[in-house]
């Protein structure tokens, strides 16, 4: 009889460890890193991707930024236990020991580099280890600690799945997927400074120097409008070069709008839950825009071969 009862639970019990260790991987981040991976992918072969750049190279990245983000886990491990938005997580619960946490980042890093280099190119893999070691070490280890500029300079290491995607596909580096990275790197300070102002008493405890802690709110509430301007003219660019058409400018324009109007509100009415409501914003614009370039791009094209 327990030996029955034994195999019961098991099932249950590696469904929850599994579980664990994909929280691990920032699931909900790297879906975003890859929707926008696939952008680059598809402006880089309109009509005729790759089926190996497509399957192997979306694994390869997803796995590496997993590991990523694994490895980011371990080293916040004892701030982690102390902020109230991540004290929730595997490690700090003790569900995952940190020895456990970091073989698991090690081998998903190195399958997800190996697939990049067997089945894609190695410019990619090169790239994606660069990022890595970026988000993991140089951000994690070093910038977030030592800067309040910590997010705009390690920002570049969470830029680049769209350039990851692009090379993927060609195998070489184009100023165009390059744009879509300066939109990234422009877009990270506003949304990321918008969930520090509301998480300020959590980055206060643990010592880390997140803008709003040793800048104080009102100056970053001002640095978020700055930015959000920045990026409006940056996300305008595709469309002045020539590479997206009016359907991305108008909608581009029209996010843009709802985005400056979040942050000229939020710098006006200095409150926990604007900022909250423009950080879930600035994630639901990433979204839209990278779908604009595609649809404007890919889609739209596609449609119109059909329909003529």
């Amino acid at each position: 009889m327990p030996a029955v009862k034994t195999a019961v639970r098991n099932p249950q019990s590696l469904v929850h460890r599994a579980g664990e260790y994909l929280v691990l991987c920032k699931p909900k981040v790297v879906l975003l890193m890859i929707f926008t991976a696939w952008v680059g992918m598809f402006l880089a072969a309109p009509g005729e991707l790759p089926l190996n750049a497509l399957l192997f190279g979306s694994l390869g990245i997803a796995l590496s930024a997993g590991a990523a983000a694994a490895l980011n886990h371990v080293i916040d491990r004892h701030i982690d236990a102390r902020m109230y938005r991540t004290r929730n997580r595997p490690l700090p619960r003790g569900e995952v020991r940190p020895a456990q946490c970091v073989a698991f980042a090690l081998f998903t890093g190195a399958l997800g580099l190996a697939i990049l280099f067997l089945f894609v190119n190695a410019l990619t893999a090169w790239l994606t280890l660069a990022s890595l070691i970026g988000y993991a070490l140089v951000y994690t280890l070093w910038l977030k600690r030592a800067t309040p500029q910590n997010i705009v300079i390690g920002g570049i290491a969470g830029a680049t799945p769209p350039l990851l995607g692009w090379t993927a596909v060609t195998g070489q580096v184009d100023p165009y997927p390059l744009l879509l990275v300066l939109i990234i790197f422009t877009w990270t300070p506003p949304h990321f400074w918008a969930l520090a102002i509301y998480r300020k008493e959590d980055y206060a405890r643990v010592g880390i120097p997140m803008l709003p802690v040793t800048h104080g709110e009102d100056f970053t509430r001002l640095q978020i409008l700055l930015y959000t301007v920045l990026l409006t003219v940056v996300t305008v660019l595709p469309w002045l070069i020539g590479e997206h058409g009016w359907l991305y400018l108008a909608g581009v324009l029209t996010i843009d709008a709802v985005f400056l109007r979040h942050a000229w509100v939020l710098y006006r009415r200095p409150t926990r839950e604007l900022a909250l409501k423009t950080f879930v914003y600035s994630i639901t614009y990433l979204f839209i825009l990278f779908a604009l370039l595609l649809g404007d791009r890919v889609v739209l094209p596609m449609l119109a071969r059909w329909l003529g």
